[in-house]
């Protein structure tokens, strides 16, 4: 039986109590099979900031490029505003993004068909939805230098963010996308302002040269950032794969998630390239939520976008499609029965916690695991 080795960064606010959840699931695995998972811990964000001064450690560092895969809870709260900036709580994550390579972050916004009703666009625009935003992680204006804020002679402050893109960054999530592509539906979009930035003609150029060479049978098209945020909005269901930078996948993938019903539903997988040796690429797996100050400790949280996001481990790291599937499954199944969390309630519904939500799922996996 594979053993396979996960590090869990719950993190901040709702993050252990939804990391609790996956590590239900974990167990399930464990006695049922067919794989077994060894797991260890470690802090981020404002957690590690207050026993360490820093946001990640050295030593946490070497665990996440020891690991097959990382599951990560959240980071950051109020608690933290007035921290010194480069020791901010998201500067853990961005590290673990940016030293471990992961370089293309994957947000699938999917409609389940119970919550088609929850969403703020209409049922017949949103219902069936499955579309992936590939998003571009360890460059342009997240990490462009210089980066800077300074004060001027006159007394006035300067901000400046370099956005910052070089032709392998661009190739390397073009293929990506028309990989995702092959095994979807065959269509790809990348979104970028080629009309006014200089980043932009590079990612039309690029991606367009990609797709001659590397995938012609897919169908391509590139789209106007600003113009692809509407058409989200107005006819979802056109898009398939959505490759695009940093800071536009950034927006566009909150976009989204958001059609969808609830930021608390969706899960993400940000992954390194292939080791030229095992091909096995380093990863880490989040829910697209933030730490929910507000309800944190309360048993509130919606834990379906992190069970997801371990369902994505097992379905690109581990390969344990099957298992995947079945997480996928029971999570329709489940809002089926009409429960919900409280950020996607609805009337006529069960409204549930955290660990009633998580256990739910544990038992229409065991079911569907026969």
């Amino acid at each position: 039986m594979a053993t396979h080795n996960l590090l869990m960064l719950p993190g901040d606010g709702i993050g252990p109590e939804v990391m609790a959840e996956v590590e239900r699931l974990i167990a399930f695995f464990n006695k049922r099979g067919p794989a077994k998972f060894e797991t260890s811990s470690d802090l981020v964000g404002g957690a590690a900031i207050d026993k360490h001064g820093v946001p990640v450690t050295d030593e946490a560092m070497a665990k996440a490029g020891q690991a097959d895969a990382v599951l990560f809870g959240s980071v950051g709260g109020p608690k933290w505003d007035k921290v010194a900036y480069d020791i901010r709580p998201e500067a853990g994550l961005l590290r673990l993004r940016k030293d471990l390579d992961l370089f293309a972050n994957l947000r699938p916004a999917i409609c389940y068909p119970a919550l088609a009703e929850a969403s703020s666009l209409k049922r017949e625009l949103i219902e069936g939805l499955d579309i992936m935003i590939l998003r571009e992680l360890t460059g342009g204006v997240y990490f462009g230098e210089p980066k800077e804020m300074v004060t001027l002679e006159n007394g006035q402050q300067r901000a400046v963010d370099t956005q910052l893109y070089t032709t392998h960054e661009v190739e390397r999530i073009a293929k990506v996308a028309f990989d995702l592509a092959r095994v979807r539906r065959k269509k790809v979009h990348m979104a970028a302002k080629w009309n006014v930035m200089r980043t932009g003609v590079l990612w039309q150029q690029v991606t367009a040269a990609v797709h001659k060479s590397y995938a012609p049978e897919i169908a391509y098209e590139p789209i106007l950032a600003d113009n692809c945020a509407m058409q989200l909005v107005k006819n979802p269901k056109q898009f398939d794969v959505v490759v695009c930078d940093n800071l536009f996948g950034d927006i566009l993938s909150d976009e989204a998630a958001m059609m969808t019903g609830s930021l608390g539903m969706l899960p993400s997988a940000s992954l390194g390239a292939p080791d030229a040796k095992t091909g096995k690429r380093k990863a880490l797996y989040e829910p697209v939520h933030g730490s929910a100050p507000d309800i944190a400790g309360q048993g509130l949280a919606n834990p379906i976008a992190t069970i997801g996001s371990f369902g994505m481990a097992l379905r690109y790291s581990l390969g344990m499609v099957k298992e995947a599937e079945l997480i996928d499954k029971a999570i329709a199944n489940v809002l089926g029965q009409g429960l919900r969390t409280g950020d996607i309630m609805q009337p006529n519904m069960r409204k549930v916690g955290t660990t009633e939500m998580g256990r739910a799922i544990e038992t229409e996996l065991a079911r569907l695991a026969g």
